[in-house]
């Protein structure tokens, strides 16, 4: 549940009516969680909350946004919400993996506080593995949305006008019957989980995902959320191609120990 910091900001649930609620998925790369990271640090977004869950590994850390030396020993926790008013914003960052067999108190404990703060609409983050594509999603771009029917019916002719992909479906047992398709999402933790719960309880969502493989995900990061860029349009591009915008988020402070520290010098 969504608990408002004291001081922070937060307040009622009420206070997101009307809101986009942008979350990851914690899958293959990390990339929707990199993305986030991406958002919240170039909007400069202001911490209102955190979500209480015991669905997360529990986890404690620096001020991954940190600007100055003032802010750099606040602490963030597994699960933190960021709002930004002007744009109706609010985002939802994870940032440890799920416990076992908890994805679906998880999932509905969330749904719940989507419907219970009248959010506007859900966008999530995702990402899922590039060697497991079949032959169709091999072509074109990389990316890919997912959107339930209630959202269709607002945003479906631009994702055309856009002339993204949507995410194929594929056979449920290939090469015995290839007339019956599924939704599947290797690697994509609990995204289709969340994505077929809001299909079933009306609620407006999108998922943004991109095929990947693990390694250095930061490409997979800034291409993720230029994608979502071009949809939400938080930023503006400088140059006169509106989807090159890489140069204009801010990297977070805390990416500089995405690979841990350097080597030390005493192997060599």
């Amino acid at each position: 549940m969504f608990v408002p910091c004291e001081g922070g900001g937060g307040s009622a649930s009420s206070d997101f009516k009307g809101f986009t609620l942008l979350m990851p998925a914690v899958s293959v790369g990390n990339v929707g969680q990199l993305a986030i990271d991406l958002v919240i640090s170039t909007l400069g977004m202001t911490k209102v909350g955190y979500f209480y869950t015991d669905c997360l590994v529990p986890m404690v850390g620096n001020n991954p946004y940190a600007t100055a030396e003032e802010n750099s020993m606040e602490l963030s926790i597994n699960a933190e919400v960021y709002s930004l008013p002007s744009k109706k914003l609010v985002v939802l960052q994870i940032r440890s993996p799920f416990i076992k067999n908890k994805y679906r108190p998880f999932c509905q404990t969330l749904l719940s506080w989507v419907k219970s703060s009248k959010c506007a609409r859900v966008i999530l983050l995702s990402s899922s593995h590039a060697y497991q594509r079949d032959d169709e999603q091999l072509l074109g771009t990389p990316l890919r949305y997912l959107l339930t029917p209630d959202l269709e019916k607002a945003v479906g002719g631009l994702m055309q006008e856009l002339n993204w992909k949507e995410m194929e479906k594929v056979a449920a047992y290939p090469g015995i019957n290839d007339i019956e398709k599924v939704l599947h999402i290797p690697g994509g933790g609990i995204t289709k989980l969340l994505f077929t719960e809001s299909c079933s309880k009306g609620i407006q969502m999108a998922v943004l995902l991109k095929f990947c493989s693990e390694g250095d995900n930061i490409p997979d990061a800034f291409a993720l959320v230029n994608y979502l860029n071009e949809w939400l349009q938080l930023i503006k591009s400088e140059s006169n191609n509106s989807t090159d915008t890489s140069s204009q988020w801010k990297i977070p402070s805390s990416w500089r120990l995405l690979f841990g520290s350097g080597l030390p010098p005493a192997l060599f």
